[in-house]
């Protein structure tokens, strides 16, 4: 969303990934927005019967092709405009299920609001009654590591950039659903690293690139020498870890 919305850090260290890999739930990242400049405004009747409308539509469309967006509404004061991903990989029943659930819990966690955001690793779900699409969201970034560090971080980073750059330039230039996915070996032996790049496929090729390569950077520098970390945000997923994450 516009940069005067949706601005967030969260870091969600080593029990959150515990539960995710072991007991298969996932996380979700969620953000809600009021009004302009984060007033407290909420929306009003219309806009709500809009947004029920438009969100249901996503529904409907976004398991075919894996995305969706769209505007509703008679007046710009009542038009929502909203966006949902589904990741690349995720199979079109995979996708339905993730979007109906992200659809219930952003209504639920962000009642009469007037935008949200909610991400899971198998979709994501934004609105906002100004139109977002085609713009890189900055602000709008979650960062999750766990606190188990590698042997050897400096080679280790070296090998985990070289790979999420590489992903990067083909979500961004040669893939249609913006995604890659890919692994790389790592000096230590067996060991491999996974990496995974996503966008939001209201971008253009250079924009998707641009976010990838920030957030690339600023997961790095965060997360450095962790085995596991993710960067969520508003136009762009990056993520990498040393077992398989992305389906086959």
């Amino acid at each position: 969303m516009s940069s005067s919305r949706l601005t967030s850090s969260l870091y969600l260290l080593a029990f959150a990934l515990l539960l995710q890999n072991v007991l298969g739930i996932e996380n979700s990242f969620v953000r809600c927005v009021y009004g302009p400049n984060n007033m407290n405004a909420t929306a009003t009747s219309s806009y709500n019967t809009s947004l029920s409308v438009l969100l249901g539509s996503m529904n409907q469309l976004a398991p075919v092709e894996g995305f969706a967006l769209g505007s509703l509404g008679q007046s710009s004061h009542d038009r929502p405009y909203g966006l949902l991903l589904c990741r690349g990989d995720v199979s079109s029943s995979d996708c339905r299920t993730c979007a109906l659930l992200a659809t219930s819990e952003i209504r639920k966690s962000c009642p009469n609001s007037r935008g949200g955001f909610i991400a899971y690793d198998n979709c994501l779900l934004k609105y906002s009654d100004t139109d977002f699409f085609g713009r890189i969201d900055d602000n709008t970034t979650f960062y999750m590591w766990n606190e188990n560090n590698v042997s050897n971080p400096v080679v280790f980073n070296q090998k985990t950039v070289e790979l999420l750059s590489q992903l990067a330039t083909k979500a961004s230039y040669n893939s249609t659903k913006l995604f890659a996915a890919g692994e790389m070996d790592l000096p230590e032996g067996s060991t491999k690293v996974y990496g995974m790049t996503t966008c939001t496929r209201d971008l253009s090729s250079a924009d998707c690139k641009k976010c990838l390569d920030g957030a690339i950077v600023e997961l790095l520098r965060r997360a450095y020498g962790k085995e596991v970390a993710r960067f969520v945000g508003g136009s762009c997923t990056v993520g990498y870890q040393i077992n398989p994450f992305v389906k086959a």
